[in-house]
């Protein structure tokens, strides 16, 4: 049988059902580098990128018999990514989200516009994500790297549609102030 031109819930079905592992190779050939550049885009390091890519489709592959059908097989392997990834620099800053936002306030008046985003360098902008918690740089790598609905976002983070406007409007007031309060 040729996998590689099944759709992916075919062979998530092959898989479950058959345990044909040569279905899983397809899967993995298929989303291994968009996870790995996912890992990237977090992470900042090409190995421990690598790494992290692996760990995921290993998971992936653990949790393939969850998967039902309602939404993408790469939404649902979207998810898991990103909450690995979360889970990860959560636990590396050893912060939960809503006490690091209490302790790390900015000033309410602050134009958070996408056009003021748009405006700012890629190389420091960069080192501003790298000073925002993982929840607020997951929502902004989601929103505006990856092009992701709101509809999508709030799916992939379990919490509702006007959570995410109000969290990426956090966010996105952190990044410009960070930007406007960091020296160059």
């Amino acid at each position: 049988m040729i996998y590689s031109r099944l759709t992916d819930k075919e062979l998530v079905d092959i898989i479950v059902v058959n345990g044909e592992s040569r279905a899983y190779e397809v899967i993995y050939q298929r989303y291994f580098n968009k996870v790995q550049d996912r890992s990237y885009s977090f992470l900042r390091n090409k190995n421990v990128a690598s790494d992290f890519a692996n760990e995921i489709m290993g998971k992936v592959y653990e949790k393939l018999p969850g998967f039902k059908g309602n939404s993408s097989f790469s939404s649902w392997l979207y998810a898991i990514t990103y909450n690995h990834l979360i889970d990860f620099l959560r636990k590396k800053k050893h912060s939960h989200y809503p006490s690091w936002n209490e302790s790390n306030e900015i000033p309410e008046i602050i134009d958070e516009s996408d056009a003021e985003i748009e405006l700012l360098s890629y190389e420091k902008l960069l080192v501003i994500l790298e000073r925002v918690h993982p929840e607020e740089k997951a929502l902004l790598l989601m929103k505006y790297q990856d092009e992701l609905t709101l509809k999508h976002i709030s799916g992939i983070l379990a919490i509702s549609e006007d959570a995410v406007k109000m969290r990426l409007k956090r966010a996105r007031s952190r990044v410009i102030y960070l930007y406007h309060h960091t020296n160059s």
